[in-house]
């Protein structure tokens, strides 16, 4: 069998052409190295948030039951606190839905960052799902049982709900899109 070279960034001239198409033609000039490294990068930033948010759950709920731990006094704290509702404790009777609704957005979520080709905004989905599942966790592993399960919350601010990292790579992400579109305007 004779080797055949193929221009870097040329589609492969094997396998199927809707593949070659989106890896050739939407990331032209990009090694397949490339591109195989760019669409995983946000799923490990996703999956670093879940794993990092679970485990600080899971030492909050442990070192947090017999009272909280001032870290700077009044400013910072880190108080267990279980939330049923959405976010601020809105919709504390509807939590089904809320689980439901966030598997639907993260489903959504993963089909957008796969198909963008900016990495700010897939980074910045990759966060936002990251805490979504996160949360979703809760609600569906944690007391009182499935699709009803409270989300454990542990950092206190002054003037502020408790809240956890999930909430947090969900804002960051949200405000790091915000400041990504208003800058392209």
């Amino acid at each position: 069998m004779h080797r055949l070279q193929v221009a870097r960034g040329a589609a492969p001239l094997t396998g199927n052409p809707a593949e070659s198409s989106e890896t050739g033609e939407a990331r032209a000039g990009a090694t397949s190295a490339e591109v195989h490294r760019s669409t995983r990068t946000p799923f490990l930033i996703s999956a670093l948030v879940i794993a990092a948010d679970q485990l600080t759950k899971v030492w909050a709920a442990a070192a947090l039951a017999d009272g909280p731990i001032l870290v700077v006094g009044e400013l910072l704290q880190l108080r267990l606190t279980r939330n049923p509702g959405g976010a601020f404790g809105l919709f504390t009777g509807v939590t089904p839905f809320l689980a439901v609704l966030a598997a639907l957005l993260a489903v959504f979520m993963v089909r957008t960052a796969r198909r963008t080709d900016d990495r700010v905004t897939a980074y910045s989905l990759a966060l936002v799902l990251g805490g979504a599942v996160g949360n979703l966790i809760d609600r569906l592993a944690r007391d009182p049982g499935f699709l009803r399960g409270e989300v454990v919350d542990f950092i206190r601010l002054p003037h502020w709900p408790t809240f956890n990292l999930a909430d947090s790579a969900i804002t960051v992400g949200i405000l790091i899109m915000l400041g990504w579109s208003w800058r392209a305007r």
